[in-house]
């Protein structure tokens, strides 16, 4: 007898990835399918963040329901549902199954009732989670923690995600250990704010003790951390980052805005002048790779304010920045604040994203001629005979590849570290030959 088919799209960031690999490890009898059509059971774990992020979730929604076979089931879960349970009870009869945010290891159960949990605690996988790695045989996330306790005008998530829960070292490190077992050897420590780990469970320095605790594990190769937030992130944690002989120098620090006056709107607790210190700071670490994110046309920001935020990303110079448009989130202090005209956030979005090009030409272009250490990811999507390679610098799915033109020969094995040169930038993407393998 045949197994039954599952069809799961993750949608939104890399944390709502883990718990869509909860739920695969859950439901371990099933086939995965990559055909929505042939799917007994499809799953959809929504991303509820921005307007941006809803408006695909409801459209996956849509069109999945359209293309799937008429006695399959189709699951809903993630922020979006855990945000608007009510509304899209009501709005949305296609799908058969709503849950929230809290019930991911409870999904082989409601599968098998046909009907949804909404579990008032936020989920939060540990080391007896039994997770499906998708998307790599060497790199996997971890996410070491739930919620978040900052105040931020514009976001939503304290709403619906609760406060700062973070889980203890010895969980992450039995994580760590069992997956660098199974041939894991590269890890991605993810949260809402990273930078406040242990805070809620007494660490007073948590993600410098992480930082200890990962580097004493043996098979732990490569390493880094994604998202600090500016008010809880020191120099001392700045300076153990790029001291580790595990951790990559890599800082994603989301800035949002430069400006005073914005960044007090914002209530981003932190001022332009301690968040250009700490930024510097980073800077001044050898071979440092500084990512970053700007909100445009958030209520109250001025023309000078913008003008601000543009000479500073220019002056600056950040190795990769995302820019997203604002989006007027109910529950949020910003909600009722007075909107700046859609027409300019446009506008804005335009100039930084022509900004971000030129900063992100520099830095590929710092990096000529320089010796890397990369890892081999597979064919590229230029040519079979030409493969992908991504630096360990860089973080997986979000910082791009480079192209690997001259193999010198050397066993090719997908999956393992090399020495590589970076011989040349083509266009937007850089050229690299192997050295060795590691």
């Amino acid at each position: 007898m045949s197994k039954k088919q599952l069809h799961l799209i993750s949608l939104g960031c890399t944390k709502n990835l883990v718990d869509s690999e909860v739920m695969l490890g859950r439901l371990k009898d099933y086939e995965i399918s990559d055909d929505p059509k042939t799917a007994d059971v499809i799953i959809i774990n929504t991303c509820g963040f921005i307007d941006a992020a809803k408006e695909e979730s409801i459209n996956t929604i849509l069109t999945t329901h359209e293309e799937r076979k008429e006695d399959s089931l189709l699951v809903v879960s993630g922020c979006l549902t855990e945000r608007y349970r009510e509304q899209l009870e009501k709005d949305l009869p296609e799908v058969d199954i709503f849950t929230g945010v809290g019930d991911y290891e409870k999904i082989d159960k409601m599968i098998a009732e046909k009907r949804g949990i909404f579990s008032p605690q936020v989920y939060l996988a540990n080391e007896m989670s039994e997770r499906v790695i998708t998307g790599s045989n060497t790199h996997a996330y971890i996410k070491i923690a739930e919620g978040c306790n900052q105040s931020c005008s514009f976001c939503a998530i304290p709403s619906f995600k609760g406060k700062l829960h973070s889980r203890t070292l010895l969980s992450i490190e039995k994580e760590v250990k069992s997956l660098v077992k199974k041939g894991f050897y590269e890890f991605s420590f993810i949260s809402q704010d990273s930078s406040s780990y242990g805070r809620d469970i007494g660490l007073k320095d948590g993600l410098i003790d992480l930082i200890k605790t990962i580097e004493n594990i043996d098979g732990v190769k490569v390493a880094r951390i994604l998202y600090l937030y500016p008010s809880t992130t020191t120099f001392k944690l700045i300076d153990t980052i790029a001291d580790s002989k595990t951790f990559e120098t890599y800082y994603d620090m989301p800035i949002q805005q430069i400006d005073d006056s914005i960044l007090k709107m914002m209530r981003r607790g932190f001022g332009e002048k301690k968040t250009i210190e700490l930024l510097e700071h980073m800077k001044s670490k050898k071979d440092a790779f500084i990512r970053t994110s700007i909100i445009a046309g958030h209520p109250g920001e001025s023309n000078r304010a913008f003008e601000r935020v543009c000479e500073f990303m220019k002056e600056f110079n950040f190795d990769r920045f995302n820019i997203f448009f604002y989006s007027n989130e109910e529950t949020t202090p910003a909600f009722t604040m007075k909107p700046v005209d859609e027409e300019i956030i446009e506008q804005r979005i335009e100039i930084l994203e022509k900004i971000a090009e030129e900063t992100t030409k520099n830095s590929l272009e710092n990096m000529v001629g320089k010796n890397i250490n990369i890892i081999l990811e597979g064919e590229s999507d230029e040519h079979e005979y030409i493969l992908s390679g991504r630096p360990t610098l860089w973080a997986k799915e979000i910082d791009g590849d480079i192209l690997i033109n001259d193999t010198s020969n050397l066993e090719i094995l997908f999956g393992a570290l090399y020495e590589a040169e970076v011989t040349e930038l083509a266009g937007d993407r850089l050229l690299a030959t192997l050295i060795k393998k590691l």
